[in-house]
């Protein structure tokens, strides 16, 4: 029953964060702190409705200025409400050239100053790259990106696309890994209990004197790290529910 009054309202939510966000795009188009004002307009009613509780501890997150590649990992489409608590000022997000066609997203996405990619054609995809890095350089502009490449519910986490790294590596900026707690498997839209969902930032790592052949070592560091704190995450939430059961 829960979940045939939530996703009618979960959809209202987006188109009207839809309009209101291309309006706001329009009045300032392409500033690059359009994607933050957007992602909090997504994320605290969305995650309301959701019953989920974001517990965020990105304190070396907020506290790197302006000017890294930010790297988390995605789960599922709700990645759009429940990471939209935790991006910081200037910041754009890499996507898919396809996402364009969502209406209303789309056009919101764009207008956000955020970069569209079409992996399909490697000379394109070789340039919007090299506009980032341009960004990152001479923009004091952070870069979000999901370097698994796409949606992945599992335990582990797969294998690091390279060119977050690259991109870093050339603009001689540092890397923010940023974890979010295994929460897709235990979304249930037609429950009305609270679900934690924890975020949690590392410390950045940093590129300084490091070349493109670093680049394979530095990708597995940082899935690593990942890694490790996704499931030290994962043990707090599990002792947290055990203590709450029992109260």
């Amino acid at each position: 029953m829960l979940f045939l009054i939530r996703m009618p309202l979960l959809g209202l939510h987006f188109v009207l964060v839809g309009i209101l966000g291309v309006l706001i795009g329009l009045c300032r188009p392409f500033n690059p702190d359009n994607s933050r004002v957007f992602a909090r307009l997504y994320g605290w009613p969305a995650t309301w409705l959701m019953r989920l509780q974001v517990q965020a501890e990105v304190g070396p997150l907020f506290d790197q200025p302006p000017g890294c590649v930010i790297v988390a990992n995605h789960q599922s489409n709700h990645d759009l409400f429940v990471l939209g608590h935790v991006v910081p000022p200037r910041t754009v997000c890499i996507g898919k050239k396809n996402l364009k066609w969502i209406p209303l997203f789309g056009q919101l996405f764009w207008l956000g100053g955020n970069v569209l990619v079409d992996r399909s054609n490697a000379y394109q995809a070789r340039r919007a790259m090299q506009t980032t890095t341009r960004t990152l350089q001479e923009q004091d502009t952070s870069i979000w990106v999901f370097p698994e490449g796409t949606r992945n519910a599992g335990d582990r986490l797969l294998a690091f696309k390279k060119g977050a790294f690259h991109m870093a590596i050339e603009a001689g900026v540092p890397i923010v890994p940023v974890c979010v707690s295994r929460y897709a498997r235990r979304l249930n839209l037609n429950g009305w209990r609270k679900q934690k969902v924890i975020i949690r930032s590392l410390a950045p790592i940093s590129t300084t004197g490091m070349t493109h052949q670093d680049v394979p070592a530095l990708a597995e560091q940082c899935r690593e790290q990942m890694q490790r704190c996704i499931d030290l995450m994962e043990k707090e939430l599990q002792a947290s529910r055990a203590v709450a059961d029992l109260s």
